[in-house]
């Protein structure tokens, strides 16, 4: 085995490309006198005669794909939400890019960036006025509604919005909110720190099994990178999203129930954060 570089990051992308060439291994073992960085990293765990780095552990390490500092546990206490669903005070959303990851098996690199509206709002409007995404959006309007729109998400404390890129070239938009004082916390007993997402692929192009599932992958990464103190990811796609749905065990998704919007019938979907580590392949 090859000695590892001892700065932080050359070490971490050494342990990530161990783990690349090797997907089923659960956990890398190192000699106990591995030299390791000045500021060992936390997955680092000192076993009986050797050094382990567990797989799930790693990932969870915000190191090499987030962009910003994880979110904080706030001391404000908790503050009213709707139909008396109190919830901590959200932490400020972050701006800019907020997270790059390469995806081997998908031959692409996904990242996000904070949506700006000046530059997006042209792209924006072309995606959400193509059919295939207004059949599932319902938002193909003019170009000052969806401004209005994205406005309205940009000074939602509950909503952070991103535009998805593949190798730098923007393909969708997401949007990650904290559910608990979302419409969907109504429908289960949704958890302080849980989030869920929407998304959709405006660039036909871009569409394509693997790398649908490296942005769902990659999506769900971020959620959990982006807060550690949330253990659950959720979704409510509409039950006939049968494009989407076919992800969902692969990825750790479980179908809890069906059950309606006003709008919609749609399948909540959970995401624990043991189960994605544990199971998908990053």
């Amino acid at each position: 085995m090859d000695t590892p570089p001892r700065d932080a990051t050359g070490f971490a992308r050494w342990v990530e490309a161990r783990f690349a060439a090797a997907p089923d291994l659960a956990a890398l073992d190192l000699p106990r006198d591995t030299a390791l960085p000045a500021d060992p990293p936390g997955y680092v765990t000192q076993a009986e005669d050797h050094l382990r780095i567990h797989r799930s552990g790693f990932l969870q390490d915000p190191a090499l794909w987030l962009h910003h500092r994880p979110r904080q546990r706030t001391t404000a206490g908790l503050v009213d939400g709707p139909d008396g669903r109190a919830h901590p005070l959200r932490p400020t959303n972050p701006e800019g890019l907020v997270y790059e990851r390469a995806f081997a098996d998908a031959g692409v690199t996904v990242s996000f960036w904070t949506v700006d509206l000046d530059r997006d709002l042209d792209m924006f409007h072309r995606w959400q006025n193509d059919p295939r995404v207004a059949y599932f959006w319902e938002e193909d309007k003019s170009k000052d509604a969806l401004r209005d729109f994205l406005q309205d998400k940009l000074s939602d404390p509950h909503n952070l919005s991103v535009i998805g890129a593949y190798d730098g070239n923007p393909v969708g938009y997401f949007e990650i909110y904290w559910a608990r004082e979302d419409r969907l916390g109504a429908y289960y007993d949704a958890g302080p720190w849980d989030r869920g997402w929407h998304g959709l692929i405006g660039e036909k192009s871009a569409l394509g099994r693997r790398r649908t599932s490296a942005w769902i992958r990659a999506l769900t990464h971020y959620i959990f990178l982006d807060c550690p103190m949330t253990d659950l990811v959720v979704g409510e796609p509409r039950v006939d999203n049968a494009k989407l749905l076919r992800y969902a065990d692969q990825l750790a998704y479980r179908k809890i129930k069906e059950f309606d919007f006003p709008h919609k019938r749609s399948a909540l979907m959970h995401c624990a954060r043991d189960d994605f580590f544990s199971r998908v392949a990053l």
